[in-house]
């Protein structure tokens, strides 16, 4: 061990938490690790001396990041749905934008990369930098990792803007690492070799059919001793990067593909945690606090010409993306339109690595690559604060659950006041007209003409996301329960005081995924409940102690600890549901995507993390 590492490794520690303590939530961390980088190096201080520990660790650091990167992509996005879609699915396709995520981004992106091309072209003509190859993919680059933090923390990605947004960041990370791997190829000599890279890809879906079913049995043969997953990832890594070298690929392409590869095999949510607490925790640190330590900024400032080639990039960065402007029109508004083709421009990963490879090309000069770099940094800076200035959120995409109500009576009026106005639309039908005149004014009542299944579908009574049958008969209960999940109606739920008549069909309703439940049963609980556990009563009646489900959706929570979670002071977590198997929550419980997690507390406060645990932003 070194001086130099101990440093390097102390700034990686307080680089975070100086961010934390200064409260600088528009930097991103790898943007604040290369400044630090810069200040503890020649820059500065001149306190790192290289060594080859430290390049080994920074050659590492880069190799998990693109590693990584290709484990950001979700592959989902591209899929195409080849199932059946129900009348009601057909009918919200039917009403939805002309234009798909993957069209609105791909069409985005092909604009981006022609004028990408074109500032190239300026800038060899204007002399200010030649290689036009380099230019254009350097221009056409963005920042993977960096966005898909940007939007989740505004909670986007489940959003079809933030899908758009992810899938043009997808494009401009993946096209520019082959053109890379295509220009490196050329540069070096080795053009006619480049049909060999595809022995690598070869290679990938190799390794991805001899362990496409690992994680089936990964829990029953892993221990804590052995850490099997960690270490198929790493093998991926080292054979996948070996080839890469061995074909005259980059090794980065190598490691990319890896991700790609390991992200097909579906790894379980907390194998990604490890393999992102082993890279941003310790080796990608490393990469980029040594980038920061090995630029020489007082050279750089030296040289006119590279003083003006750094607003020149910077603004060329922006450029490239704002004729991405024109292909996100097709779907948003021209303000959420303009925040994405700016934000685009938010840039460092990529293009560190890219200098790093033309750098050993000798394909650029330290001054220019210099340059490139600290516009880069700028983009990271200004791209997130623009957007967040930018962007306005679309009504649309912020709409509350929809819940249909038929059956119109004591019960189910008393139980649709009781709902949380801020998270569902009620409405209740009835075809009784005495019923309808006695409660229309104490909720959102509506008489309808007729309970035939073909005329509530007509009227758009069945266009909901949840649907509760109310009526007293079973039979119209069970009939229009069918007719309604037969629709596509995603949640069904139905009043059934007498099962006799239906007995045999009870399996029927499982099967079609009809919820159903009976008034008399209830109070036979809750009596049952009230002498086993008197305080029960309370929890059912009063307001102020009542308990509340919620499904954890937004990602922002995976992993986030009990004790940290919103208001936990004032509210009770009783029991987590995951994957239908109950778990007693502790402090140290880290909650997961899909866990419904039952609760108690304040209203205000209880409904607040509802919404919050809910929100879609995955």
């Amino acid at each position: 061990m070194n001086l130099s590492l101990s440093i390097v490794a102390l700034a990686a520690f307080i680089t975070p938490m100086i961010l934390a303590r200064f409260k600088i939530s528009f930097l991103p961390t790898s943007v604040a690790e290369i400044i630090i980088g810069v200040i503890i190096g020649k820059s500065c201080f001149d306190l790192v001396t290289p060594s080859s520990i430290l390049s080994s660790l920074s050659t590492f650091g880069v190799l998990l990041l693109m590693f990584l990167s290709g484990m950001e992509i979700d592959f989902s996005l591209f899929q195409r749905n080849s199932q059946t879609l129900s009348p009601l699915e057909e009918k919200i396709k039917a009403n939805q934008p002309k234009y798909s995520p993957v069209i609105v981004a791909s069409i985005a992106y092909g604009l981006s990369i022609l004028a990408s091309f074109i500032l190239a072209l300026i800038f060899k003509f204007t002399g200010l930098f030649s290689d036009i190859s380099l230019a254009t993919i350097l221009f056409a680059t963005v920042s993977l990792g960096i966005m898909t933090s940007l939007l989740k923390e505004n909670q986007l990605l489940s959003r079809p803007y933030g899908q758009t947004v992810l899938l043009f960041s997808v494009l401009a990370e993946v096209i520019p690492m082959l053109a890379l791997t295509a220009y490196a190829s050329v540069v070096a000599s080795k053009g006619g070799s480049i049909w060999l890279i595809g022995i690598l890809f070869i290679a990938a879906a190799v390794l991805f059919n001899r362990f496409r079913y690992f994680f089936s049995f990964f829990d029953r043969i892993n221990k804590a001793t052995t850490q099997i997953d960690m270490r198929l990832a790493f093998f991926v890594i080292v054979v996948l990067v070996f080839i890469a070298e061995k074909v005259g690929a980059e090794n980065i392409l190598g490691a990319f593909v890896a991700g790609i590869v390991l992200k097909l095999l579906e790894p379980a949510e907390e194998t990604e945690q490890k393999l992102d607490a082993i890279g941003y925790g310790f080796f990608i640190p490393f990469f980029f606090i040594m980038t920061g330590v090995k630029l020489d900024i007082p050279s750089l400032l030296h040289s006119p010409k590279t003083l003006i080639l750094i607003p020149l990039f910077f603004v060329a960065f922006i450029l490239a993306k704002l004729p991405g402007y024109f292909g996100f029109r097709l779907r948003f508004s021209k303000k959420n339109s303009l925040a994405a083709s700016v934000v685009t421009s938010t840039t460092i990963t990529l293009v560190v690595a890219t200098l790093e490879v033309a750098e050993s090309l000798h394909a650029i000069s330290e001054q220019q690559a210099g340059a490139f770099l600290l516009a880069g940094i700028l983009t990271c800076i200004a791209g997130p604060i623009i957007f967040n200035r930018l962007y306005q959120n679309d009504p649309q995409e912020n709409k509350n659950t929809q819940v249909s109500i038929i059956g119109v009576n004591l019960i189910s009026v008393s139980a649709a006041n009781e709902l949380d106005s801020d998270l569902f639309n009620v409405t209740l039908y009835t075809n009784i007209k005495k019923n309808y005149e006695t409660y229309k004014s104490r909720a959102n009542a509506k008489f309808v003409d007729s309970l035939d299944a073909d005329y509530l579908i007509e009227n758009h009574i069945f266009d909901t996301d949840i649907l509760i049958l109310s009526y007293s008969d079973p039979n119209i209960n069970h009939k229009l329960a069918l007719a309604a999940k037969k629709y596509g109606v995603q949640r069904v739920i139905a009043r059934f005081e007498d099962m006799n008549p239906l007995s045999n069909k009870v399996n029927e309703l499982e099967e079609a995924g009809i919820e159903y439940f009976s008034l008399f049963e209830l109070n036979v609980g809750v009596m049952r409940s009230m002498v086993e556990s008197p305080s029960l009563l309370e929890a059912f009646t009063n307001s102020d102690a009542r308990l509340y489900e919620a499904v954890v959706n937004n990602a922002s929570f995976v992993g986030v600890e009990i004790k940290d979670i919103p208001y936990i002071k004032s509210i009770t977590i009783s029991r987590i549901y995951r994957a239908h198997r109950p778990i007693s929550p502790h402090g140290s419980t880290q909650l997961q995507l899909g866990d419904h997690v039952v609760f108690s507390g304040n209203p205000d406060e209880s409904a607040y993390l509802r919404r919050m645990l809910q929100l879609k932003n995955y």
